[in-house]
């Protein structure tokens, strides 16, 4: 449950509760009750509680208070830390157990409302639909859901196949929220980037599509169309409000390819090093420009006896590792292939026979390599062992400085109720690397259709992602705690930035023209490229091969499978 659900329904109970205490003259005010709801209130909004204020909240006499709240620290309710680090001085938070028992309280509100609405079927978890969304009627509502005339009779009951992270946990959430009949969470299936990858390429041995809806990585967009996986957009684009020049062209092109578009931008992110300002503050030192200053600041706050590493990252085996060396080599001003980087756009569709030779055994690859190697003394003792979730949840839970990520993790690091580092991290462009810049490579997921999905399901399809695009859906998603979206009206929207924080990172690169994706360029080959180098990078990483024999099995390795494919 998210910070954003259990404010709303903090908000609820407490306007539930008014009408009693004012109709009835023998209501008393319940201390507890006060003091536990304003304790979660003002600890899930960041500020800093004290005995004072917090007796203040109870609505009764201040010694009483005081009383009621010693009772509650000595009970293990709730905990006592220090303002700062050396200060005598306390705050109170809710103990881990209180934290417990009141999102067990908050799932019961959930699932007693939800029968009210009479929006469950029999046996539906609560946590199957979402609390955290504005009324649907309210004015900043996504707008209502418009069917197109052709689609009246066909049946709205869709199947939505999309990637499991916190963006699309989130999304789902909002739409399935139960009041608002557009889905439940059954309808909604989540996969890990492997398993989406397998399911989404598994449709082409069906004859009919599973899925009305699927989400793609922008990598791999080439392999998706030249596999006939997804169909053009274009004959819906030009009778619905989805407008390409609400997006930065680098995003809008992502899903285009050739002279078509095959995919629409559900959400956009931006790689990024997420640094603890808090701790940079202390050390009284600057912020990373570059490899060498990274190094320099993961060194000043490498700590292991106090369980703190100066740096994690995506060195896990296989994709992790493969993108962190695609990144850091665009850090260095190159490509894995021989692209025109410098140019503000690439069409991919269009590629010479020349681009798509490999190239691996360059200064630049050995540079990030040993780059690499660096990083490694001053990241947790297991960092070739974590996959990108457990390098988030290390540095979220305060446990590293810095981490190269993706700017949509920013949801977790500020939002979670589990994070220790919120209100306290940077959001960096990628330092770069020797003779580079500081470049934001581009990610994020498309919304497409299956090629095999039939016509009048197509139609249907597209009216929802028109619908789920708009900039007041998206900008709803923001309001909800969800911190990326790929539209310029809704980044525009002052409302919107003091909920993003990473926004400020992004208007910078776009100013500077440092959006990118040629770092991971979204050609057929792209996942079979990426698991080549995933492969032999770690084993680099690991000792088991010098830096020279894994770039020389990479080099070989790709080109072989270029020359497979034919394209030189």
């Amino acid at each position: 449950m998210t910070e954003r659900e259990l404010l709303r329904i903090i908000d609820f109970v407490e306007r539930v509760r008014i009408p009693f205490d004012r109709s009835f003259q023998s209501a008393s005010p319940d201390a507890t009750w006060n003091i536990i709801l304003f304790l979660f209130r003002r600890t899930l909004q960041g500020h800093d509680v004290t005995k004072s204020s917090l007796a203040s909240s109870s609505d009764i006499p201040f010694p009483s208070a005081m009383r009621r709240i010693h009772q509650l620290i000595a009970d293990g309710d709730v905990d006592q830390i220090p303002r700062t680090p050396n200060a005598k001085a306390t705050l109170l938070v809710p103990s881990q157990r209180l934290k417990a028992e009141f999102v067990q309280y908050a799932l019961n509100v959930k699932s007693l409302l939800s029968d009210v609405w009479s929006q469950t079927t029999a046996g539906a978890d609560p946590e199957d639909y979402y609390f955290g969304a504005r009324n649907v009627t309210g004015q900043m509502a996504p707008p209502p859901f418009k069917r197109h005339p052709s689609t009246r009779d066909t049946h709205t009951d869709l199947r939505f196949l999309l990637h499991k992270d916190s963006y699309f946990a989130s999304m789902r959430n909002l739409f399935s929220d139960f009041r608002n009949k557009f889905a439940s969470k059954r309808n909604f299936s989540l996969l890990s980037t492997p398993d989406l990858h397998q399911a989404l390429f598994a449709q082409a041995n069906c004859e009919r599509a599973s899925f009305d809806i699927v989400s793609l990585d922008i990598a791999w967009l080439g392999e998706a169309v030249e596999r006939g996986m997804i169909q053009a957009l274009d004959p819906f684009l030009m009778d619905r409000d989805v407008n390409p020049g609400d997006f930065h062209p680098s995003v809008w092109a992502g899903g285009s390819w050739g002279n078509q578009q095959y995919g629409i931008p559900i959400y956009s992110t931006f790689e990024t090093l997420a640094v603890r300002r808090d701790l940079i503050n202390d050390q009284q030192i600057a912020m990373p420009t570059n490899f060498e200053t990274v190094m320099e600041v993961a060194r000043q706050t490498h700590d292991p006896k106090r369980g703190m590493s100066g740096i994690v990252w995506n060195a896990g085996k296989g994709r992790p590792v493969a993108q962190t060396f695609m990144f850091l080599l665009g850090a260095c001003g190159h490509s894995v292939l021989n692209l025109p980087v410098s140019r503000n756009r690439i069409d991919y569709s269009k590629l010479t026979s020349d681009m798509y030779r490999p190239r691996f055994e360059t200064e630049q690859a050995y540079q990030v390599l040993e780059y690499m190697h660096g990083l490694l003394k001053y990241s947790p003792p297991d960092i070739l062992g974590l996959d990108a979730t457990s390098a988030l949840e290390n540095f979220m839970l305060g446990r590293s400085a810095m981490i190269y990520c993706w700017g949509s993790d920013a949801s977790r690091l500020e939002y979670d109720t589990k994070s220790r580092v919120k209100r306290n991290v940077d959001y960096l462009m990628h330092p770069r690397g020797p003779g580079g810049l500081s470049t934001s490579p581009v990610g994020g997921f498309l919304l497409a259709i299956p090629a095999k999905l039939p016509k009048e399901r197509s139609r249907l399809a597209f009216d929802v992602i028109s619908w789920m695009t708009s900039p007041s859906a998206m900008r709803e998603h923001v309001k909800n705690g969800v911190p990326i979206a790929p539209c310029f009206s809704v980044k525009a929207d002052p409302e919107m930035t003091p909920t993003t924080p990473i926004v400020h990172m992004v208007e910078t690169a776009i100013r500077h023209n440092r959006l990118s994706t040629w770092q991971r360029p979204p050609i057929r080959e792209y996942s079979r490229m990426e698991r080549i180098i995933g492969q032999h990078v770690f084993s680099a990483l690991t000792g088991e091969v010098s830096d020279q024999a894994a770039l020389r099995l990479c080099q070989d390795a790709v080109d072989g499978l270029m020359r497979q494919s034919l394209r030189y």
